[in-house]
């Protein structure tokens, strides 16, 4: 059934984020993109994945990137918001990396009211701006934009180690207990972007004092680091991941984590969820991921989408109002 709103039919991909017929590659719609190429050199393909068939309880996506486009499309933030909500994605949170995303964060929460904000300095730009001599005005421009209202979280922040060297593991440590500072001090929730630092992010966290909500962003780790989030009262956030097939580690998670620490998400325009891996993804395929996490949990998709809007909530707070 079509959203005569959104142009959206579950089964078709939503309108807003169809190619334009004829044209065979991305076009050139300005502002950052992904590339067109996959890891091991391949051409991905950039046409996005169908729209799923909604779950009957609404769903919010509390970690995309609106201002990266993907695929052949460039789709404003009311299209992507108008074609989640027609599946049943009430709301998202979108998410700043740098001061470029973080201003474009914080503008899309002034004009769309689905919208709620994160802003941060990502811990692989951190060494860079250290190295710069920037990344203290950096700081301090990320803590005064998270004095808007519909910011609810410092993030993305945390440890990245994968191809990090030694003098960037040091920088990106010294940025993330900054970050930690700045979202205790405005009472803000933790959005931790967690690769290969497990031990580092754990041991950061509890030597700094977490903040009182703290969300493992795309949740990479094993049952352990979730029981560790368990104990800790942390919340974990499942991306597309968990529904690839290599991901046992996730699925083997996702099995411990308590349902009122737990999360979903999508990354987007990254990690789209199986059978479209590789794909541009978007807010409105966060109920692929609910289904998957339910058959996984064997629990019903829509009582599972009940239990994660609401720990979304807790979280962030209401996406009504201011």
């Amino acid at each position: 059934m079509m959203n005569p709103q959104s142009g959206t039919t579950a089964g078709d991909i939503p309108v807003a984020y169809r190619r334009p017929a004829g044209e065979e590659g991305a076009t050139d719609g300005g502002g950052r993109s992904r590339g067109t190429v996959d890891g091991d050199g391949q051409r991905r393909v950039l046409e996005y994945p169908p729209a799923p068939e909604p779950l009957g309880e609404p769903l919010i996506d509390n970690h995309t990137h609106l201002d990266f486009r993907d695929g052949a499309v460039e789709v404003s933030v009311r299209d992507a918001l108008d074609a989640a909500e027609a599946v049943g994605v009430k709301g998202a949170v979108q998410v700043g990396c740098d001061l470029e995303s973080s201003r474009f964060t914080v503008q899309a929460l002034d004009v769309e009211p689905r919208l709620l904000g994160a802003v941060a300095i990502h811990p692989n730009e951190a060494p860079l701006m250290a190295r710069g001599g920037t990344l203290e005005t950096a700081l301090e421009e990320i803590e005064q934009l998270a004095a808007h209202p519909r910011v609810r979280c410092i993030g993305e922040t945390g440890l990245d180690y994968f191809r990090t060297a030694e003098d960037g593991i040091e920088r990106q440590q010294y940025s993330f207990r900054r970050h930690i500072d700045i979202a205790k001090r405005l009472g803000l929730a933790l959005q931790i972007h967690d690769r290969e630092a497990h031990q580092d992010v754990v041991r950061i966290l509890q030597q700094e004092g977490a903040p009182e909500r703290v969300v493992f962003h795309c949740f990479s780790g094993d049952a352990e680091l979730a029981r560790i989030c368990n104990e800790q009262g942390w919340y974990v956030s499942f991306a597309g991941t968990v529904t690839f097939k290599n991901a046992r580690n996730l699925r083997e998670a996702l099995a411990v984590t308590d349902p009122e620490r737990m999360m979903v998400e999508t990354d987007a325009p990254f990690l789209t969820p199986h059978p479209y891996r590789g794909r541009p993804n978007a807010s409105y395929m966060v109920p692929c991921t609910v289904r998957a996490m339910a058959n996984e949990l064997q629990l019903d998709a829509g009582e599972l989408a009940s239990r994660l809007t609401s720990n979304t909530e807790e979280v962030y707070g209401s996406w009504t109002g201011v």
